[in-house]
């Protein structure tokens, strides 16, 4: 990742492992990015947390806008899909409490605003897939779907969501 990873905003102090091995990346979950509308950024029932869409955002800016294939390369947009897995993994900490709690990561949804000729979607979306794995190995194998839309919320390149279990 590069210099523009969000960094955990108060304390350094890193006592869960899955924080510890984002650490270990030179990665630190943010503050939880506010809504755009209306919605919270996750809900947990039962022992599933689903995030709402999670956006790219570093310090509640987006690093880019427009589509991926003319105004962002699929290269830029994968680390995208990574930053918006960290901002998801925000939102389930904020409501779980603690990400070691997190047993399986069950689906992801990706969703890239592209050019009409662009058709790589799933390798954008491989950045938050191979973040998951490197976070939680077996535990982080999951369902997936990369979509292409014709534009996001903010005209944002890159949008997932997260399902995960937890105990």
């Amino acid at each position: 990742m590069t210099d523009s990873t969000p960094q955990t905003a108060g304390s350094t102090e890193v006592t869960s492992a899955v924080e510890r091995r984002l650490a270990d990346l030179g990665l630190a979950l943010p503050e939880v990015a506010a809504p755009v509308a209306a919605y919270v950024p996750a809900v947990a029932t039962g022992s599933t947390v689903y995030t709402s869409g999670q956006l790219p955002f570093i310090s509640g800016q987006l690093p880019a806008t427009g589509k991926v294939g003319a105004d962002v390369t699929a290269e830029d947009a994968k680390k995208y899909a990574e930053l918006c897995i960290i901002n998801a993994l925000a939102a389930v900490k904020a409501q779980i409490g603690d990400l070691d709690r997190i047993t399986r990561i069950v689906k992801v949804v990706g969703f890239v605003a592209s050019d009409p000729a662009f058709t790589g979607q799933p390798g954008v979306i491989n950045g938050a897939s191979e973040l998951l794995g490197k976070v939680f190995g077996e535990a982080g194998t999951h369902a997936r779907s990369a979509v292409g839309v014709a534009v996001l919320p903010l005209d944002a390149p890159v949008e997932v969501e997260l399902i995960a279990d937890f105990a």
